[in-house]
C-alpha cells in the first residue's frame, strides 16, 4: 500500500533523491514495501503540506474504489452509499476540490468538489496526492484539501509497461458476481526528432452494490392518559412516543463503468517538451431499488398501546437539556374501522432510475527551459454531460379483509419490535384482519398510487488556460532560489433542465387495479433479511418490473396509460416537459494571478506567496409570480487577495519541522445561487430556493507538524492544524405550522409558513384528499458568524525488513497507523426542532421554548482511525485495514427522510468500523493472483435522531464484497 500516512508536504513535489530516481521506483513501483519508500521520498523533498498514495503496481492502488483509497490518507474520512465509497471529507469538510494530473475536473451534479470517485476506476490511477497547505500556484477553492489524481508520464518510464488485470466481484446480498477488466501500456523510444513516449490504459467494470435501510418514524405525540389498547382497556398515564412511518427501504445500484486515459510526451530537445494528456469516462449507474412503507400509522396509534416502551433521552442541545421520554418498542398496530376506515395502508414503490454521465477531459502543454529561465504553458478543457431518466412508481395494497372506501387504500394490521438496536417490522399475520400471502401477491389486491417519469440533464464544463514562469536566482540573490509568478483563467459553466411528469392518484375511481396492468407486475426481493438474519420484515409484495420500466420505459408507460384509462376516472400521465421554474444556467469566469519567493538558508526551505482571484458570474434562472414564469438574469462578482507561506526545516537529517499559513475561498455550488426552483411531490420535502447573493466563504488555514523519519519507508509524525472559516454556507428552513389536529395549511398562501406546492400529495397531513398543500421552504445562507474547526493528526509507519537476518519470514511484517481529532465551533445559523419535534420537546419540558441548534458541519467526525497490518515477503503481499470514525450528523437518511422526519435536525450517523482486507501472490514473475474483501464482518449503520445514542431512526445493513482475479505483465 503506496501510503505515507503523515501530515505531508507539497503542491508541485521536488523530484526524490538522485538514487531513487536512478531506480525508476519514483515513477514505477513494485510492491507494499517500495511504493510507500517512493511516496515518502516525495512527500519528504516537497514544499507544502501533502500526502501521498502511490500504486503498488501498474494500476494497483491498495483499494478498489477511489474514496476507499483516501480513507488511508491521515484526516481523511469516507462516506458510503449502499456500502460503496462515494464522498469524502478531508479534515472534517465535504468542501474539497478534485484534479487529474492538476487539471481541475467537473461533476455529475451542481456542485464544486470535482469528479465523483465512483465514476474513476482506480486501475487507471498510478497515484493519488492530497494538498492540505497549498502554494500560491495551486487553484483556489479548497477548504480541507486538493485531490490531484495523477497517472504514469511516458518518459519517465524506463521499461515498456505492459499488464492485463481480470477480475470478478462477488457481492453477497445481491448473489451476484460482476467483472472488471484493466490494461495499461507505456513505453518511450527516442528517435531522430527528439524523445516520445506514450501511455494507455483502460478499464471495464460492473459492480452491483446492495444495502438494506430500515426507518422508523416515532414523533408522533401521545399525551398521557390519552390512548387505549386495541382491546380498548386503558393506556398509560404518561406521554409516549407512537409509530409515525415504517418504511422498508432495498438500495441496489447497479454501475457500468469504462474508463480510458493516455498520455502523449514528446521532447524534441533537451528544454523542451510537448505533451497532451485525455481522460474520458462513462458511467451507467442504475438504481433498483424498493420501498415498503405502512402509512396513515398516526391515524390509529390512540387505538394501538404498544406492548413493551423503551426510555429515550434526547440528551441536550446547545446547553438545554432535552430529557427523556417513552417511546414505542413493542407491538401492534390494529386498524380500528370505527375511528378510520381506511387507515393504517401498506404500499409498494419501486425507485427505477439511473445517472449516465459522459465526463472528458483534454490537457495540452508544453514546458520549456532556457538559462535560469522555465515556462510551462497549458491549456484543458473538461466536461460532464448527464442524463438521469426515472420511472417510478407507488402501488396501494388494497385489503380484501378490511372495507374498501372512495379512498385508493385501506386497513392492513402490523406487527414491531425495536429492541436490541434492531428496526424490525412486518404485516401482523395474527390479526384478523390480516391479510394472506396470496392476497399480498395478487395482482387484483394492488392498485396504481403514483407515477414519476423524467430525464434530467445537467450539463457542466470548465476551460481554462495557465502559463507558470519560474525563474532560479539561486546563484544571483541570496536566500531566494526562485521566482515563480504565473496567470490562469478559467470558465465554468452548469446548465441544468428538469424533465419529467408525474401523477398522484389518492381516489379508487381514478387508480386502475393491477389486474389491468398485471403483465408488468412481479413479486418484490425477499432477502430483507440476509444482512442480519431477521425473521420480521416485509417479505410478500408487487412491484412494477424495474429491468422492465429501465430497459422498456415507454412500453412500460403505454401500459399504465391504457389502465389509467380503463377506470373510471380516466385519468392520464401527461408527456414529460421541461419545467421553466427549475431551469438554470449560471456562467463563472475566474482570471488568477499570483507570485511566489522559494527560498532556501542552511537547514529552512520553503515559499511566500500571495494569489489575486477575480471571479464574475451570470446565473439565467426564472422566477415565478401570480402563476406566471419569468426569466431572470443575475449577475454578480467577487475578488480575493490569498497569502501562502510554507516553511520547512530540516532539524536533523531524520526530523523535519513544518509550518504553513495559508488562505482560501469556498464557492458556492451552483444550485445554491439559481433563483430557479422545483416542486417535489412529498408533503415532507422542502422546496428549495436557491440564493443568488451567496458571498464565498473565505479560509485561513495554520498548520504545523514534525516527522522523525527513523527508518528507511518509516516515519512518525505529529500534526496540528486550526482553519477559522468565514460566510460558511448553512441552509435555512421556513417550516410549515400544524393546526390542533396535525393537519397544515392546504390554501394558498401558507400563512403559517412555508410555501404552497401544487403538486404534493397530503397523504397524512390533511382530512381533505388530493394534492396541493403547504410545504417547508429552504434555502441556503452565508453564517453570519466565523467558525473554527481546530485538529491533532498523529500518524506511524514501520516495518521489519531490516531485521531479516534475525526474524526470517517474521520480516516481512508492517504497520500502517494514524489517528485524527478535530473540534469544530462558533457559527451563529441554527437549526430549530419541527411541528413534531416541539411538540416532543415541549411535552417532556414544559415551557422550554423553541428548540434550536447550531448547525455547524455535516459529516464531522472529532474522532477517528486507520490501522494497516500488512505482509510482504516470498512473493506473497497481504493487507488487513481497520477502519473507524466517531460519529457524525448527516442528511443521508433512509428512505427519502428529511428535516421533518428527523425532529428538525440532522440525523446522526454512529460510531463505526469497518475491515478491509487483500491477499496477493505472485505466481510467477510475470503472473499475480489475488483475492480482496470489504466489509468482512458485515459491519451495520445505525442512526439516531437528535443526538448520538438518542431515538433509533434508521439502519443500515451494507453489503460484504469480495474480489478476485488475476494480473498479467509483459
Amino acid at each position: 500500500m503506496a501510503l505515507a500516512a503523515m501530515p505531508a508536504f507539497a503542491q508541485d513535489a521536488a523530484p526524490p533523491p538522485a538514487d531513487a530516481a536512478d531506480q525508476g521506483d519514483a515513477i514505477i513501483v513494485t510492491g507494499i514495501r517500495s511504493s510507500l519508500q517512493s511516496a515518502l521520498n516525495e512527500q519528504r523533498t516537497a514544499d507544502s503540506l501533502i500526502e501521498v498514495i502511490q500504486a503498488e503496481d501498474i494500476g494497483k492502488l491498495p483499494d478498489q474504489n477511489l474514496a476507499e483509497v483516501l480513507e488511508n490518507v491521515t484526516g481523511v474520512q469516507i462516506t458510503r452509499e449502499a456500502g460503496v465509497g462515494t464522498g469524502v471529507q478531508i479534515r472534517g469538510t465535504n468542501d474539497n476540490r478534485t484534479e487529474i494530473n492538476g487539471v481541475g475536473t467537473v461533476g455529475s451534479g451542481s456542485g464544486r468538489g470535482g469528479i465523483s470517485f465512483e465514476d474513476v476506476n482506480a486501475a487507471i490511477i498510478a497515484s493519488v496526492e492530497v494538498i492540505k497547505a497549498p502554494t500560491a500556484s495551486t487553484t483556489e477553492g479548497s477548504v480541507g484539501g486538493t485531490v490531484n489524481l495523477r497517472t504514469i508520464r511516458p518518459l519517465d518510464i524506463r521499461d515498456r509497461v505492459a499488464t492485463v488485470r481480470v477480475q470478478a466481484e462477488y457481492a453477497e446480498l445481491s448473489d451476484s458476481y460482476s467483472p472488471r477488466v484493466a490494461a495499461s501500456f507505456g513505453d518511450n523510444w527516442s528517435t531522430g526528432i527528439g524523445d516520445i513516449g506514450i501511455v494507455l490504459a483502460a478499464s471495464y467494470a460492473e459492480q452491483e452494490a446492495t444495502s438494506f435501510r430500515p426507518r422508523v418514524d416515532r414523533d408522533n405525540l401521545v399525551p398521557a392518559n390519552g390512548a387505549v389498547t386495541a382491546g380498548g382497556a386503558p393506556g398509560p398515564d404518561f406521554p409516549f412516543l407512537g409509530i409515525q412511518f415504517l418504511n422498508q427501504e432495498l438500495e441496489n445500484f447497479e454501475y457500468e463503468t469504462i474508463n480510458f486515459a493516455g498520455t502523449l510526451e514528446w521532447a524534441p530537445s533537451g528544454n523542451l517538451k510537448l505533451f497532451f494528456d485525455t481522460i474520458i469516462n462513462d458511467q451507467e449507474r442504475r438504481q433498483d431499488s424498493s420501498r415498503i412503507q405502512a402509512s396513515g400509522v398516526s391515524t390509529v396509534s390512540r387505538f394501538n398501546v404498544p406492548n413493551a416502551f423503551e426510555t429515550v433521552d434526547f440528551g441536550s442541545l446547545d446547553g438545554v437539556d432535552l430529557g427523556s421520554i417513552e417511546a414505542s418498542q413493542v407491538g401492534t398496530i390494529q386498524p380500528n374501522l370505527a375511528a378510520d376506515a381506511d387507515d393504517p395502508n401498506l404500499r409498494f414503490s419501486s425507485d427505477t432510475g439511473a445517472r449516465l454521465t459522459d465526463s472528458k477531459l483534454f490537457r495540452l502543454g508544453t514546458e520549456w527551459e532556457r538559462g535560469n529561465l522555465t515556462v510551462r504553458l497549458e491549456a484543458s478543457t473538461t466536461s460532464s454531460d448527464t442524463v438521469s431518466p426515472n420511472l417510478s412508481t407507488t402501488l396501494n395494497f388494497i385489503n380484501p379483509n378490511t372495507p374498501v372506501t372512495n379512498a385508493n387504500d385501506n386497513a392492513v394490521p402490523f406487527i414491531y419490535d425495536l429492541s436490541g438496536g434492531s428496526l424490525a417490522f412486518g404485516v401482523d399475520f395474527d390479526s384478523p384482519l390480516a391479510p394472506s400471502v396470496a392476497d399480498l401477491t395478487n395482482p387484483a389486491n394492488v392498485v396504481l398510487d403514483a407515477v414519476t417519469v423524467g430525464r434530467d440533464t445537467t450539463d457542466n464544463s470548465e476551460d481554462a488556460a495557465r502559463i507558470d514562469i519560474s525563474y532560479d536566482t539561486y546563484d544571483q540573490l541570496p536566500f531566494i532560489t526562485s521566482i515563480d509568478i504565473g496567470y490562469r483563467y478559467n470558465k465554468r459553466s452548469s446548465t441544468f433542465n428538469e424533465v419529467g411528469s408525474s401523477i398522484g392518484l389518492s381516489q379508487m375511481a381514478d387508480s386502475p387495479r393491477g389486474t389491468l396492468f398485471s403483465e408488468l407486475l412481479v413479486p418484490g426481493p425477499t432477502n430483507f433479511g440476509d444482512a442480519d438474519g431477521r425473521t420480521l420484515f416485509f417479505r410478500d409484495f408487487l412491484l412494477i418490473d424495474p429491468n422492465r420500466a429501465f430497459n422498456d420505459p415507454d412500453g412500460t408507460l403505454d401500459i399504465l396509460q391504457n389502465a389509467l384509462q380503463q377506470s373510471p376516472g380516466m385519468r392520464s400521465l401527461s408527456d414529460p416537459t421541461s419545467s421553466d421554474d427549475a431551469f438554470f444556467n449560471i456562467d463563472e469566469e475566474t482570471h488568477a494571478i499570483y507570485g511566489q519567493l522559494n527560498f532556501e538558508a542552511g537547514p529552512i526551505r520553503g515559499n511566500i506567496g500571495l494569489r489575486y482571484v477575480d471571479t464574475s458570474i451570470d446565473s439565467l434562472g426564472n422566477t415565478t409570480a401570480g402563476g406566471v414564469v419569468s426569466q431572470v438574469v443575475t449577475t454578480g462578482g467577487y475578488n480575493e487577495f490569498l497569502p501562502r507561506i510554507n516553511v520547512i526545516a530540516e532539524i536533523t537529517p531524520e526530523i523535519i519541522l513544518r509550518a504553513a499559513y495559508t488562505e482560501d475561498i469556498n464557492r458556492p455550488d451552483f444550485n445554491d445561487l439559481s433563483t430557479s426552483f422545483t416542486y417535489p411531490t412529498g408533503p415532507n420535502d422542502p422546496v428549495e430556493f436557491g440564493n443568488p447573493g451567496l458571498a464565498p466563504e473565505t479560509v485561513q488555514s495554520y498548520d504545523a507538524s514534525v516527522s522523525w523519519y527513523f527508518a528507511p519507508a518509516a516515519v512518525f509524525s505529529v500534526g496540528a492544524f486550526h482553519k477559522k472559516r468565514t460566510n460558511l454556507f448553512v441552509t435555512q428552513v421556513d417550516d410549515v405550522a400544524l393546526d390542533g389536529m396535525g393537519f397544515r395549511d392546504i390554501t394558498n398562501p401558507c400563512e403559517g409558513g412555508g410555501i404552497f406546492n401544487p403538486i404534493a400529495d397530503r397523504n397524512v397531513l390533511s382530512n381533505v384528499p388530493g394534492t396541493g398543500i403547504c410545504v417547508p421552504l429552504q434555502t441556503t445562507i452565508n453564517d453570519t458568524g466565523s467558525t473554527t474547526q481546530t485538529g491533532i493528526e498523529v500518524a506511524f509507519q514501520y516495518d521489519l525488513s531490516s531485521f531479516e537476518d534475525a526474524l526470517g519470514f517474521a520480516s516481512g511484517f508492517g504497520v500502517i497507523a494514524n489517528y485524527t481529532y478535530q473540534e469544530f465551533g462558533g457559527g451563529e445559523a441554527t437549526n430549530s426542532a419541527s411541528s413534531r419535534g416541539q411538540q416532543i420537546f415541549e411535552a417532556i419540558n414544559p415551557g422550554v421554548g423553541t428548540v434550536t441548534a447550531v448547525q455547524g458541519l455535516l459529516d464531522f467526525s472529532p474522532h477517528a482511525y486507520n490501522v494497516t497490518l500488512f505482509y510482504e515477503k516470498y512473493g506473497l503481499s497481504a493487507r488487513a485495514r481497520y477502519t473507524w470514525r466517531d460519529a457524525f450528523r448527516t442528511l443521508d437518511t433512509a428512505g427519502g427522510a428529511t428535516l421533518n422526519s428527523t425532529l428538525g435536525f440532522p440525523t446522526v450517523t454512529e460510531a463505526r468500523g469497518q475491515l478491509n482486507a487483500s491477499i496477493n501472490y505472485d505466481v510467477t514473475d510475470f503472473l499475480n493472483i489475488g483475492i480482496e474483501g470489504v466489509n468482512l464482518t458485515k459491519s451495520e449503520i445505525t442512526q439516531s435522531c437528535v443526538n448520538e445514542g438518542g431515538l433509533l431512526c434508521f439502519q443500515g445493513l451494507p453489503d460484504r464484497r469480495i474480489t478476485f482475479g488475476a494480473s498479467v505483465s509483459f
